[in-house]
């Protein structure tokens, strides 16, 4: 941004100061070594992942299958064998009593008491804090009173309790376990330089820090080398200094510890390893029980086995850093990363979960919960993001318009899960994109005038082009879900990889018969029937008699999203049975075609908020035998005028009786703006100046429609808040006068399409 800036107000810009800060920047967001090797290799066995970059956590899989992976800790790695492996001493004493070699060593919490443990132990000794890691205040090869209490000013920095272990002789070698199997062996090297007797130790680590290999932190492969006070120590007893200059090809010891953090390298040896030493290092990791374990040993000779006079066990570690394997300096890499994937997600499996996308103008709420229903019958633990929450089952565990990828984040995060059922809206597809890579079925219901003057969305032909993302991503082997009565959704086809599965109201529809006569498959309603087809083969779903929200097939609309959601649980393999057993179950879906009978009339509760919404309610209820239809409507005030008027017409061309109330949220209008418009639309459609009544407030206007009602009524409410137009019921329910007869003829008793009782 500051450079735009300096280019629009033609100010100069320091391109090297730029360049360094976004450097740093990358540096801080990059990865840690063992969690970018083991998202490298997640991503190859396309496996899906989110990265929360600044902890290095990773969400490998979706739903019930998901792994959560810290560095090198997993979700199945135990917290006692994490807290056992950082309390050294405890850790010693478990593998000791179980006839494992470990150094002799005491707890200290001062210096003096360090002198004591020097002198019991009575030989070289190594001290580091008792609860630490990547070689932390650690002192190796300490003989002295004056150097253990140096050691111990060092170490309790780290720790108030200190361990001091007598020293082993011999090579530093880590092994690495996974799940049991030693996959990776390295010997550790403490950082060193060669003299050329002319430069200082300190120009010579300047010179070994310049390798491209080297880093700050744990980014690169190996760490840089630091003179500190632990080098300075290691030095002295080389009789050298950071100024002094070393003769040529003389080795300087920067460290006794080998730890890469410290600036170390590493050798693979994993081919040379003795078997007992394997079956020793594989033994450790289960008796302190970690899944994931870096097992420590000094041993004289790596290709012999450690027992008495060889070696011993130095360390467990819990989270051990994998880069050594990834990255020796000599040797072959070891992908000790592919192991832990394996581990995690075994046989091969990828760790997704079925997972359905359902985008387009309308229908996609009750397509979503019809599927969801079906996979509920078969048995499955389903999540699902909505209009109306975020549903774990039948469990909200989100309210509002979830539809977003941030939304499809938390389904898909959910360990419950085991089928991820999405409504995908335009505006999260914008704003965010999709919370997914691929999915199993993608389906478009329709396209149609709606959201147009938002986001750049000029047309129908945008608005088609935004929501054919949802079918680009349907994975090899998956579906695509086409309306082959739409003609926006019928242009989508060429965007397609997958298979492309048809669906229409009409048996006649030319598309669908020119597929089926290629051999494709097919999905429509003939004769009262839904069926299934592919090439010249149909198989019948269920009649639509069946399906309580088609209302015997009035509901041409909920029809459409019958066949939508047979289709997409058909192609993903449930049996037709569930298929059938969910389609004529399903009643709970709240806010859509839901009717009540009150008293003498009727209400209908629909979320329809768009001309093909309007229609296709008003089409359904102009078929239910009403004296007269009473619209209560409104429009979002964020679409453009001209489609605002458009709803108004067609609300004027369909009832008898019309109230115009706005939403609360006006969306950046005026009050009183988008209700002008809709009544602008009314009056076009002929509409007589005395049958319109402008009541903005959303519960008001349905009170008034209550108050007013007619027997034989039919009272269409298209809400913006659902509880709110529930509660107005309620009220009319309780009003003195009223109530008994509402009683008697069984009000809000039976749920007609739908509806929630009161």
């Amino acid at each position: 941004m500051e450079l735009i800036q300096s280019a629009l107000t033609q100010q100069p810009f320091n391109v090297t100061e730029g360049l360094n800060q976004l450097s740093e920047l990358g540096e801080q967001r990059r990865l840690g070594p063992s969690t970018q090797a083991i998202l490298t290799a997640a991503q190859a066995r396309d496996i899906p992942a989110v990265v929360y970059n600044e902890e290095n956590l990773l969400m490998l899989g979706h739903g019930h299958r998901r792994q959560l992976v810290w560095a090198t800790l997993t979700g199945r790695t135990s917290a006692v064998a994490t807290d056992l492996a950082c309390d050294k001493q405890l850790t010693k004493k478990i593998l000791e009593t179980n006839g494992i070699i470990v150094p002799y060593g005491k707890v200290v919490r001062s210096a003096a008491e360090a002198v004591k443990a020097l002198k019991a132990i009575g030989r070289t000794v190594v001290v580091k804090p008792l609860s630490g890691n990547q070689g932390k205040g650690v002192t190796i090869n300490v003989n002295s009173e004056a150097e253990v209490e140096l050691a111990y000013q060092g170490a309790s920095r780290y720790d108030e309790q200190v361990l001091v272990e007598e020293y082993i002789p011999g090579l530093q070698y880590r092994l690495c376990v996974v799940n049991g199997k030693m996959v990776g062996a390295s010997e550790r090297i403490p950082a060193y330089v060669i003299g050329d007797g002319q430069s200082t130790v300190n120009h010579l680590v300047e010179i070994a820090n310049t390798d491209p290999a080297r880093g700050d932190g744990h980014g690169k492969p190996l760490s840089k080398i630091k003179i500190d006070a632990v080098a300075i120590t290691v030095l002295a007893k080389q009789n050298l200094t950071p100024q002094s200059i070393p003769g040529k090809d003389v080795v300087v010891r920067i460290r006794d510890n080998a730890n890469l953090s410290t600036g170390g390298t590493a050798v693979d040896v994993t081919d040379i390893v003795h078997p007992a030493n394997i079956r020793l290092a594989e033994r450790v990791a289960g008796l302190i029980g970690l899944d994931v374990a870096g097992i420590d040993v000094v041993a004289k000779d790596i290709t012999m086995p450690i027992d008495l006079g060889n070696g011993a066990v130095i360390e467990v570690n819990a989270a051990p850093g994998i880069r050594m394997h990834h990255y020796p300096s000599a040797g072959k890499p070891r992908n000790v990363a592919d192991h832990i994937v394996d581990y995690l997600f075994p046989n091969g499996s990828a760790g997704r979960i079925p997972l359905m996308a359902i985008t387009g103008t309308n229908g996609k709420t009750t397509v979503t919960r019809m599927i969801g229903h079906i996979w509920r019958q078969a048995g499955y633990n389903v999540g699902m993001t909505t209009t109306d929450g975020i549903y774990i089952n039948d469990e909200c565990v989100m309210g509002g318009d979830t539809t977003g990828p941030d939304s499809a984040r938390i389904v898909l995060g959910d360990s419950r899960v085991e089928v991820a059922v999405l409504e995908t809206a335009r505006g999260g597809i914008v704003r965010g994109g999709l919370a997914f890579d691929k999915c199993d079925i993608g389906i478009v219901t329709n396209i149609t005038e709606d959201h147009l003057g938002q986001d750049g969305i000029e047309t129908l032909s945008d608005l088609a082009y935004i929501k054919s993302l949802v079918i680009e991503t349907v994975r090899p082997g998956g579906f695509a879900l086409l309306n082959a009565d739409d003609p926006y959704v019928n242009e989508m086809a060429e965007r397609v990889q997958a298979e492309i599965v048809y669906f229409s109201v009409e048996p006649s529809n030319v598309i669908v018969r020119r597929h089926l006569g290629a051999g494709g498959k097919a999905f429509f309603v003939k004769d009262g029937v839904i069926y299934a087809a592919s090439g010249a083969f149909a198989r019948s779903i269920l009649p639509v008699k069946d399906i309580p929200v088609t209302l015997g097939g009035i509901a041409l609309h909920n029809l459409q999203n019958a066949i939508i959601a047979a289709a997409a649980c058909y192609c993903a393999k449930v049996p037709i049975g569930y298929i059938r057993q969910g389609l004529s179950s399903f009643a709970e879906n709240p806010g859509r075609l839901n009717i009540m009978a009150v008293s003498d009339f009727r209400v209908c509760i629909d979320y329809g908020h768009n001309p093909a919404g309007y229609q296709a309610l008003i089409n359904t209820v102009r078929r239910m035998g009403a004296k007269r239809l009473v619209g209560v409507i409104a429009a979002p005030g964020d679409r453009r005028d001209d489609v605002t008027v458009n709803v108004g017409r067609i609300a004027g061309q369909g009832f008898d009786y019309i109230y115009i109330k706005e939403d609360n949220d006006l969306r950046g209008r005026k009050t009183g703006e988008t209700a002008a418009l809709l009544r602008r639309g009314v009056f076009e459609a002929g509409f007589a100046d005395d049958r319109v009544e402008v009541i903005l407030n959303e519960a008001e206007a349905v009170k008034a429609a209550l108050d007013h009602a007619e027997a034989g009524d039919l009272i269409v409410v298209f809400y913006e808040k659902y509880d709110t137009v529930i509660n107005a019921l309620k009220e009319f329910r309780e009003t003195p006068g009223t109530d008994e007869e509402i009683v008697e003829n069984g009000f809000a008793e039976t749920i007609v399409a739908g509806a929630k009782m009161i």
